[in-house]
């Protein structure tokens, strides 16, 4: 009931008017995905975020060497063929001789100045910190691009994958943009490069309807059956789908990794967070067992590391000492830290808009009120002592969760652990730089600038006869993979 009491009553009647979804026919397949409205075509998403519809669209209407197909798998996307050299240094790329029907002509130059734009000083490309492995771009051929890395990445195509290393040309991707109203993109798919020319039944694939909306509306559209998938729900969102009356089912939560907690801000004011004993007080108070009954998701298992488990690189994630410590007496540890204090301290906690955003901090506000510190929420832009982070990890990479913490972040930090990472930038072999990220990361666990929780959540609605939909450990869902042929 929790859930119901932290949804507006408006949006509970909203969600009960939906009724039951109809069948979903055999034409154009509206998608919803949750956030801003689509107003125009956009371009690469070089900057520092890019919104979850808009990076849909860049997906739809163009793709990088590689892609991930429906099940998180790094697929041939420009490139038709690679290959990995001089011992996992080189990558070469091969595009074919001549572009699919219906797609834009690219040359091997274009996408080495395209890779190139990512990875200079001045890029903003989300994707930046991770490649700094990159030596050297180079187009050998006109169909063939070399990538010359400072040391072996074995992970480096799922980074290669990622819509944020799309070439930003229409059409080259599986659709073109048939139009473009009221903030919905009507996507039309180009014809398949693989498909069997004498084969009918493959001759149509369906057409996709693309918008972005807010959360209830999106899932009042897929309850009412004027939608047949919706994407990019998160944590302070799912109350809202568990609201609404659903197909059996149609609720899926993909397996993703990544950073999920709230990150330590350091202005430079000083205040109580800027001890690092405070801050380890704050994480040790945080009943993460409550936090995974509250979500209800099965398989989210809570966690107190900064990398994931199991991640590539940091083969045993540092563990702080005091989670083998018994709950109560963990907050016994927090509250003698806190009463050192001259006054009971309040910290700022930079929170999205959602139910499940103000359920996790009330939780959360109460655990830290057991060891003497007050909570206030504010908005994701206000100054704050925490913010929340909740980011999927774009590759199995111990960097992208090492990194976060880096002193650029301006985040509690030490010189030392930045030199490490850097070290394991240019380390010329991947037990050289395990072993640099592992002291990297017990060194981060120690200065406390992240309060982990576990995993983060990514969920979909998805209507039944969506057949090739699959479940992702990326949280992407290419557009072209969610319902087989039409027929003629």
């Amino acid at each position: 009931m929790a859930i119901y009491r932290a949804l507006p009553t408006a949006l509970i009647v909203l969600l009960a008017l939906a009724g039951c979804r109809k069948a979903h026919d055999a034409g154009p397949i509206d998608v919803s995905v949750i956030g801003a409205s689509i107003g125009a075509m956009p371009t690469t998403p070089d900057g520092d975020t890019t919104d979850a519809p808009a990076a849909a669209l860049i997906a739809a209407t163009g793709q990088g060497l590689v892609r991930f197909d429906a099940a998180g798998q790094v697929v041939p996307g420009l490139a038709e063929r690679w290959t990995v050299a001089g011992g996992g240094r080189s990558l070469l790329f091969r595009l074919p001789d001549l572009p699919p029907p219906g797609r834009a002509p690219i040359d091997a130059g274009a996408v080495a100045r395209r890779l190139r734009a990512a990875i200079a000083p001045a890029s903003r490309n989300p994707l930046k910190p991770l490649l700094g492995a990159i030596d050297e771009i180079t187009a050998v051929t006109p169909q063939v691009i070399d990538v010359e890395l400072r040391a072996p990445r074995p992970n480096m195509l799922q980074l290669f994958a990622q819509p944020a290393l799309a070439m930003g040309d229409a059409r080259t991707g599986p659709f073109s943009i048939a139009a473009m109203r009221g903030g919905v993109a009507t996507l039309r798919p180009l014809p398949d490069p693989d498909a069997d020319p004498d084969d009918g039944e493959t001759a149509r694939a369906p057409e996709i309807r693309l918008r972005g909306e807010p959360a209830a509306h999106a899932v009042a559209r897929f309850a009412a059956g004027r939608a047949a998938l919706v994407l990019g729900g998160g944590f302070a969102d799912l109350a809202v789908a568990r609201a609404a009356a659903l197909p059996r089912d149609a609720l899926h939560l993909d397996p993703v990794r990544g950073l999920f907690g709230f990150a330590f801000v350091d202005n430079g004011t000083g205040g109580a967070t800027a001890d690092p004993d405070v801050r380890r007080a704050l994480a040790m108070a945080v009943d993460r067992d409550r936090i995974a009954m509250l979500f209800g998701v099965p398989g989210w298992t809570p966690s107190p590391t900064i990398v994931a488990p199991a991640t590539p690189e940091v083969a045993t994630p540092t563990i702080p000492a005091w989670a083998a410590m018994p709950l109560d007496a963990r907050r016994g540890v927090a509250a003698q830290i806190v009463a050192r204090g001259p006054t009971p301290p309040t910290v700022r906690v930079a929170m999205p808009a959602g139910p499940g955003a103000r359920m996790l901090f009330a939780l959360v506000a109460d655990d830290w009120r057991r060891i003497g510190v007050s909570a206030v929420a504010v908005g994701p832009a206000d100054t704050a002592e925490l913010r929340l982070v909740d980011l999927v990890a774009p590759a199995d990479v111990a960097s992208f969760y090492l990194r976060a913490f880096g002193c650029e972040q301006h985040v509690p930090c030490t010189a030392v652990s930045d030199q490490l990472l850097i070290a394991a930038r240019y380390a010329p072999t991947l037990a050289e730089r395990s072993v640099l990220l592992t002291q990297a990361d017990a060194l981060i666990a120690q200065t406390t600038p992240f309060i982990a929780l576990g995993p983060p959540i990514r969920w979909s609605l998805v209507a039944p006869d969506l057949d090739l939909y699959r479940d992702s450990p990326r949280g992407l869902h290419p557009l072209n993979e969610l319902h087989g042929p039409l027929k003629r």
